[in-house]
């Protein structure tokens, strides 16, 4: 699902007017959507309704989306804010003709009938401003929306994780304060940037319409949108093709799903190696190798100085080793010699490098031997660089540019090693997130994962993907390296079909592996947040609820 700017949206409303889909038919449908998917998650019958309305299209949306609430049984009242209906304006005409209640704000003296209404709505559906916001929220309108925030003072926070095309929470009918409804966006959220007017009202539920908007997938504004649906109003998805930020969706990582066909063996789905892990972090290719199996690579090895191999080994079971020379435990240089000839010799599907890796002088050297000599394999895996590898990378004079594989590498930087790879700080990073992962995939010819919430993918082509998710309950150490080992996973098995099928396109093999791994990671999370609660989840409680990711989007 492509993700949209106000400009995009707009010259698409334009086409589809000129083509006959006109903006009176845009309008119709967009509150016909808006009020079904009110009326699929509240029990609004016969409930009291009030509808905010404001002067431009959005206010538009919103008498229609009264009207049609009215005609379901909904008790619904109107709340004009600068909005005069014009002679020929069918929509307020239609709600007249069912002696849909008004008031005007400007009439309302000390926003009294306001005050009064609000304290017996269950429902209140914001169509002030939607995309329309342009400067700071001042006089009436900010006195008239600081009064709905404190009726609503007392209601109960919609989830910190923008739930995007997943089911609802429980609603209760008795709730004394009133759930809010934003038609499109909620007043005061940038649609381009997802900055947030102070005045701003949140919303439990925003209904926007054809494609999300880029603001509802940035903070601090995604926090005010609440569960996000996406309703179709006639504009055909192909007209957004060559628009290449994406947000990604179940039905488009269910394709992604490597086949698993009953004849397979352990070779069908691919092989990883993982050089991870160092004294100090003995815990992290442990993680990272459970993943990789558990999201169904058929082989994973774990390579690592052999004085760790007792210890890691006891901790897993399922992994087979490649110990390499080492010096007191700490990595050698001429160990990656050893690793090279067994990538080589083996072809291996999927190669990470990183995770407890270490900063010493040793794994500095094993690392600048390794990916120097990285291209001088025939066929080389699917490369993911994590964790330590990526500061190896920032320490080089040139950062990552000082480095050039024929292949594209899957980088995974959080905002903190990023701005170590940019030189800059983490304030740029997150400020925009999409295109400093655009701008860097395309310097450094990679894969970008930047993670963090709404994880960025980026690809060197220009495509950016952003995963639907904001989960706390991966804020945790250990995570990165469940991810990476994910990532790896998925690598392994859609190299080796495409080894198989003699179709090798590496791009296309890391940016599908990097998108698909990253929205089971994400997916697993969810999982593990719903189960055990978002404070007590531990990086150890996702790999196992990654078959549990692979299970419900493959039913999805």
């Amino acid at each position: 699902m492509k993700l949209v700017t106000v400009s995009q949206m707009r010259a698409l409303e334009q086409r589809a007017d000129a083509s006959g889909n006109s903006y009176p038919t845009l309008m119709e449908r967009a509150g016909v959507s808006s009020a079904q998917a009110i009326m699929e998650r509240f029990a609004a019958r016969d409930q009291q309704i009030l509808a905010l309305i404001g002067p431009g299209n959005n206010g538009g949306d919103g008498l229609v989306c009264a009207r049609a609430l009215r005609d379901a049984g909904a008790r619904v009242g109107l709340y004009l804010w600068r909005r005069v209906p014009a002679p020929d304006d069918v929509n307020w005409a239609a709600c007249m003709q069912r002696g849909i209640p008004y008031k005007r704000a400007e009439e309302d003296t000390a926003f009294a009938e306001l005050r009064a209404a609000l304290a017996q709505t269950f429902i209140l559906i914001d169509a002030l401003l939607g995309v329309g916001i342009a400067r700071p929220i001042e006089g009436a309108l900010r006195d008239l929306l600081q009064i709905v925030r404190a009726a609503r003072a007392n209601s109960v926070s919609p989830s910190p994780s923008l739930r995007s095309f997943a089911p609802p929470p429980a609603r209760s009918a008795s709730r004394p304060q009133p759930y809010t409804v934003a038609i499109d966006l909620p007043t005061g959220l940038d649609p381009d940037t997802g900055a947030l007017d102070a005045a701003a009202l949140s919303a439990d539920l925003t209904v926007t319409f054809a494609f999300p908007k880029i603001g509802q997938f940035a903070f601090p504004g995604a926090d005010a949108v609440g569960e996000l649906v996406v309703a179709d109003i006639g504009i055909p998805e192909a007209w957004a093709n060559e628009i290449d930020l994406t947000v990604a969706t179940p039905n488009e990582m269910r394709a992604l799903l490597p086949l698993r066909p009953r004849n397979a063996n352990k070779g069908t789905f691919g092989k990883a190696m993982l050089a991870c892990g160092s004294a100090h972090y003995t815990g992290a290719p442990v993680l990272a190798a459970r993943a990789a199996s558990r999201v169904g690579a058929g082989l994973v090895t774990l390579t690592l100085p052999e004085t760790l191999q007792p210890i890691i080994a006891s901790k897993i079971d399922e992994a087979t080793f490649l110990p390499l020379p080492d010096r007191l435990g700490d990595w050698r240089p001429r160990a990656a010699n050893e690793l090279l000839a067994a990538l080589w010799d083996a072809e291996y599907d999927a190669l990470l490098v990183g995770c407890g890796l270490g900063q010493s002088e040793g794994a500095r050297g094993f690392l600048a031997r390794l990916l120097e000599n990285f291209n001088t394999l025939e066929t080389p895996p699917t490369l993911i660089l994590d964790a330590d590898a990526l500061n190896f990378l920032a320490a080089l004079s040139e950062g990552p540019r000082a480095l050039t594989f024929d292949a594209p590498p899957i980088l995974t930087p959080h905002p903190g090693e990023m701005a170590r790879l940019r030189n800059t700080d983490v304030a740029s990073i997150q400020n925009d997130r999409v295109e400093v992962a655009r701008d860097a995939a395309r310097q450094w010819n990679a894969i970008i994962v930047l993670k963090g919430a709404f994880t960025v993918i980026a690809a060197p082509d220009g495509r950016v993907t952003l995963l639907p998710f904001a989960n706390s309950a991966l804020a945790t150490a250990g995570t990165g390296d469940v991810l990476a080992g994910t990532i790896a996973g998925c690598a392994a098995q859609i190299h080796a079909a495409a080894r198989r099928a003699e179709k090798l396109d590496a791009l296309e093999i890391a940016y599908q592996a990097a998108r698909l791994g990253a929205y089971l990671h994400a997916l697993a999370g969810e999982f593990a947040a719903r189960d055990i609660g978002a404070a007590g989840v531990v990086a150890g409680d996702l790999a196992p609820r990654l078959p549990q990711a692979l299970e419900s989007l493959d039913a999805a």
